[in-house]
């Protein structure tokens, strides 16, 4: 087609899906994009191969690279039981236990506390500024704590 090689176009093709995988993420594109790069390899092995063959050969391989990713790699993520994992999007969790200063009484039950180089919102008992509090939970962005024991 157009005078370039047939495997260039599935390698063009296997680029396109692998980069909308990288825009839109879910895992879905990205094998679809291998079965295209590896079809790219066989239409380099075999010039000769026509086209109805190498459609059903395409949907073949996307089809196995999907359930390869169904099957071995989907089911290892899901079972990943790694405390440490489970809670890295989840700031708030890796807190409970920490002990932060507060940056401003908490009054009325509410407060903030300093965390790193920013601040939290906290809740617990009424206690000064500059008085040493322990994380005891988490509500959404909201850290539960009450005053530090010496």
């Amino acid at each position: 087609m157009w005078g370039v090689p047939l495997h260039y176009w599935w390698w063009v093709l296997a680029l396109i899906l692998i980069a909308g995988e990288v825009l839109a993420p879910g895992f879905f594109l990205l094998w679809i994009g291998i079965a295209a790069a590896v079809m790219g390899i066989v239409t380099w092995v075999l010039p000769g191969l026509g086209v109805i063959a190498q459609a059903v050969l395409f949907v073949i391989l996307a089809f196995a690279s999907c359930a390869f990713y169904w099957r071995f790699i989907r089911t290892h993520l899901a079972r990943n039981d790694d405390p440490v994992a489970a809670t890295l999007s989840r700031r708030g969790e890796q807190m409970i236990g920490q002990r932060y200063v507060l940056a401003e009484a908490i009054v009325n039950g509410r407060g903030k506390a300093r965390v790193g180089d920013g601040q939290w919102l906290v809740a617990g008992p009424d206690l000064p500024a500059g008085a040493e509090v322990e994380v005891v939970g988490v509500d959404g962005a909201l850290l539960k704590v009450r005053a530090a024991a010496p």
